[in-house]
């Protein structure tokens, strides 16, 4: 049993941490392994922003990891900001190449390096334990940004560690995160399909399968919205979950129904929540929430300048 969160706002950025932070706390229940965050927000400068973590046991080393990896980057392109903080290390630089290759540098610098997340508006973050210790450490309810998806984890089918948590960055895809609660029941052959194609897993954590799929997807042409239409299909097993773009949000739940998803919409927002408890806690005003019903899936689409949000299937 595992707890998953999401909000975009419609109309112009809003307090994103926080409201994902309240509704995670009260989701902490439904998985007190782990806490994470795929928060999406306007970069202040530069054009690729990334989370690198570096191994817990490394930490110990005599070793400027900032400085390693930004030596690294720099051979690369241009480093705007950088900053550590606990096991990550966060550069925000110009480039304009290959995402993988950038990626793969990264972690050649040095024992223990785990790039977490690349794109031009994302920014995953996760550690072990509950929602306000990982607030207490990275700030997450003062980060203001337009969406993001969030995750509490009780670890059943993979190691209990950083990397097998919530969200999965869909490698090497910019801007594509995904959280997932369920079981996919043919998670093998789904992912020996993606890598016959070339494509990159990092754990054997099954919902990592759902990010890499769609994002492949996306690469062929499809829009998000038939990515996420064909999931109901494709995944076996008992799902629910949510994916974000750049721009976008959805969701999907299996034919089962077997995993709970509350959806509640208004002029300025979409939340979305395991339970409803979650979404009173960050909006404890008079909100209409319906329980997404079995196979319904739905996506919103955000403007980049941040003035509407479009349900592209309702």
């Amino acid at each position: 049993m595992c707890g998953i969160a999401g909000i975009l706002f419609k109309n112009q950025d809003g307090p994103l941490g926080k409201v994902l932070i309240q509704m995670l706390a009260d989701l902490n229940r439904r998985g007190p392994d782990s806490t994470g965050l795929a928060l999406y927000s306007h970069l202040p400068q530069g054009n690729l922003v990334m989370r690198a973590k570096v191994a817990e046991e490394a930490l110990g080393e005599t070793i400027d990891w900032e400085e390693r990896i930004l030596e690294t980057a720099r051979d690369f392109g241009a480093v705007k900001q950088s900053s550590r903080v606990g096991q990550y290390v966060r550069l925000v630089m110009d480039y304009s190449g290959e995402y993988e290759r950038l990626a793969a540098a990264i972690e050649n610098s040095g024992r223990g390096i785990e790039v977490f997340s690349m794109g031009q508006r994302l920014d995953i973050i996760k550690q072990m334990g509950g929602a306000h210790a990982l607030d207490a450490v990275y700030g997450i309810s003062h980060i203001y940004g337009s969406h993001g998806i969030s995750h509490t984890r009780m670890a059943t089918e993979s190691r209990v560690d950083i990397s097998h948590s919530h969200p999965f960055w869909a490698r090497p895809f910019p801007d594509i995160a995904v959280v997932h609660n369920g079981h996919i029941t043919n998670y093998h052959k789904l992912r020996r399909r993606l890598e016959i194609k070339g494509h990159h897993f990092n754990t054997e954590n099954d919902s990592e399968v759902i990010a890499v799929y769609i994002a492949d997807m996306l690469q062929q042409g499809a829009s998000l919205d038939d990515a996420v239409r064909s999931t109901i299909d494709i995944l076996d097993g008992t799902f629910t979950y949510l994916v974000a773009t750049a721009d976008s949000m959805g969701y999907a739940r299996d034919q089962f129904g077997a995993k709970p998803l509350m959806v509640a919409e208004t002029a300025d927002f979409v939340a979305l929540a395991s339970e409803e408890a979650a979404l009173r806690k960050a909006f404890p005003f008079e909100l209409e929430a319906r329980e997404a019903p079995a196979r319904e899936y739905r996506t919103w689409q955000r403007s980049v300048a941040g003035k509407s949000a479009v349900p592209v299937h309702a």
